[in-house]
């Protein structure tokens, strides 16, 4: 059986990762033909949780997950653990007597409970009780609208998450009007769209960047490039000495420190660094986006055989967040990187066997199944290995991220 699972984040006012809601493949019924859909549903939940390990795609963060009316009276989540798990109730579950039973159940076993895509309606109010958060759709409810619900909501002790906010002026009205958590896309925008040069140190960061991942790397003048900043070769030297290594004498010279850690280690360490220092006053989670991306592209390319190069396609997908990450317009910035004409096609309009493989990703981030099928389909590779692409991507960011 192959799982497909995807995650995205959902931050507090501040911008810091709060949880990450987990998206399943919507049509169970391909994974499991003639199986009533709950059943298939926990199935793939149980696979996950058990088998696929959640903390693989979690983080160690909190999981909203979605449960049908079965699964709430059935007792279904308390199968995990409470620290791991925010119970989304669906919007087309009734508050019949037997669902507001379960759900006064799992609340008292201290599992949070979270109402999803909400509409209010009287009938509702018992479920609003037990309710930790309420998840208001900024697409099917206008901010004017929202705000109504949440002050004639205001004596009830829960939070409002702001769901599917997808530009920095929508995730800024949601917090003024004082919504608690967001979810959505925005923070992978620019916030300024303005034509400007990028600053000498960072096209310093971008050519180290750049350089490493090349596929005919000069090691001779990537160590050129990195000791022309003192916080780089500090970093690097720090690491390579690190209990990590377990190293009985110490590394004491940058090319000494790139050999040991191989052209894979070294574009690994340097991405982190660079991607870090041009985003610093960004959410955290753009970086691991950006790092998740481009591990996948390379995965992906490395799943058929075609011209694009995996070296290629980690540096795209490394890059396809730069415009929001240096807030300037990708059209502004790809001419002042060291990339190739390909790069600097498929990051602007798409097109392009790299583009496929740009639309492929970000299909799958969102959860947008059928544009994961076709665009496998045109790529020629199978479906099938896009969930363990994911996976490891997802594992191999979180691990490089924390270093």
């Amino acid at each position: 059986m192959d799982i497909h699972v995807a995650r995205q984040p959902i931050f507090d006012k501040e911008k810091r990762l709060f949880a990450y809601e987990l998206l399943f493949r919507g049509d169970v019924s391909e994974v499991f033909p003639g199986v009533d859909g709950d059943m298939a549903t926990s199935q793939v939940l149980s696979g996950s949780f058990f088998t696929f390990g959640v903390e693989k795609i979690s983080g160690g963060k909190r999981t909203f997950i979605n449960f049908t009316r079965d699964l709430l009276v059935q007792r279904f989540p308390m199968m995990f653990p409470t620290q791991s798990v925010v119970v989304e109730v669906l919007e087309d579950v009734q508050p019949s007597k037997d669902v507001i039973s379960a759900c006064q159940d799992i609340s008292q076993k201290g599992y949070p409970i979270a109402l999803d895509d909400f509409c209010y309606r009287p009938e509702l109010d018992p479920l609003i009780a037990l309710a930790d958060i309420i998840k208001l759709d900024l697409r099917l409810t206008p901010l004017t609208e929202a705000h109504s619900c949440m002050q004639d909501l205001s004596h009830q002790k829960v939070s409002f998450l702001a769901e599917k906010v997808e530009t920095h002026q929508e995730f800024e009205q949601a917090r003024e009007m004082g919504f608690d958590y967001f979810q959505g896309f925005f923070f992978s925008k620019p916030e300024v769209m303005k034509q400007r040069d990028i600053s000498t140190p960072q096209m310093h960061m971008l050519q180290i960047m750049a350089e490493a991942n090349k596929a005919d790397v000069d090691f001779g003048r990537l160590e050129n490039l990195i000791t022309r900043d003192v916080a780089i070769p500090y970093k690097l030297l720090r690491y390579i000495n690190s209990a990590y290594f377990r190293r009985v004498d110490e590394v004491s010279s940058i090319r000494q420190a790139i050999t040991l850690l191989g052209i894979n280690g070294t574009k690994q360490f340097l991405s982190l660094m660079v991607l870090a220092r041009l985003g610093d006053t960004k959410p955290h989670e753009l970086i691991r986006l950006s790092l998740t991306r481009a591990k996948f592209c390379e995965l992906a390319g490395k799943k058929r055989a075609t011209e694009a190069d995996p070296s290629t396609l980690f540096i795209l997908g490394l890059f396809s967040l730069i415009d929001a990450i240096l807030d300037d317009s990708m059209e502004n910035l790809v001419y002042q990187l060291p990339l190739g004409d390909g790069i600097r096609e498929a990051l602007i309009t798409g097109e392009g066997i790299l583009g496929t493989y740009l639309t492929l990703v970000t299909c799958y981030e969102r959860g947008e199944w059928e544009g994961v099928s076709a665009t496998t389909s045109r790529l020629g590779m199978p479906e099938t290995e896009t969930a363990h692409c994911y996976e490891e991507a997802v594992a191999w960011a979180d691990t490089i991220f924390d270093l």
